[in-house]
């Protein structure tokens, strides 16, 4: 029996333009993450006083200060498979300070999905001189990420 190819994903975009929210729908929808999860992360989100806003983010955001501070700083890992595939979805930080997380899992990546707001103003800070997603698809592209799909968010 031939075995599955593995493909790693990473994700990638500015500070909050959705990519950990994006991935834990995403991941809910192919049944990696149950329901019950989610509703846990709710409760415990809202017990914090984010309301259950963070629900979907916390199914990547898994360290303490990722969910005090409403982002992410560190790479989330979260395996799945398809019928073709084994996939490792790396869920990277968009806040500049952490550049070097995202080098990081962008130097393990096949391919990459980079998100975008489309919300009026948040596209144009991503992608101006500066803006994390501009940077990030800069990053890719050097370190030899070819496959790019462009998720338009919000």
């Amino acid at each position: 029996m031939a075995t599955k190819p593995h493909l790693n994903m990473i994700v990638t975009g500015h500070i909050d333009n959705g990519k950990s929210t994006t991935m834990g729908h995403f991941l809910m929808d192919l049944g990696v993450v149950d329901e019950r999860t989610i509703a846990a992360h709710g409760a415990e989100s809202e017990k914090t006083g984010k309301g259950d806003t963070f629900k979907y983010a916390w199914v990547m955001d898994n360290i303490k200060d990722e969910r005090e501070r409403g982002i992410t700083i560190d790479l989330a890992f979260q395996k799945f498979e398809s019928s073709k595939f084994f996939f490792t979805l790396i869920d990277a930080p968009g806040h500049r300070d952490f550049i070097k997380n995202m080098i990081t899992g962008a130097s393990e990546a096949d391919a990459a999905i980079l998100v975008l707001s489309a919300k009026e103003g948040e596209t144009d800070t991503a992608t101006a001189a500066g803006g994390q997603a501009r940077e990030h698809a800069f990053l890719l592209k050097t370190l030899g990420v070819k496959q790019i799909i462009v998720a338009i968010n919000k």
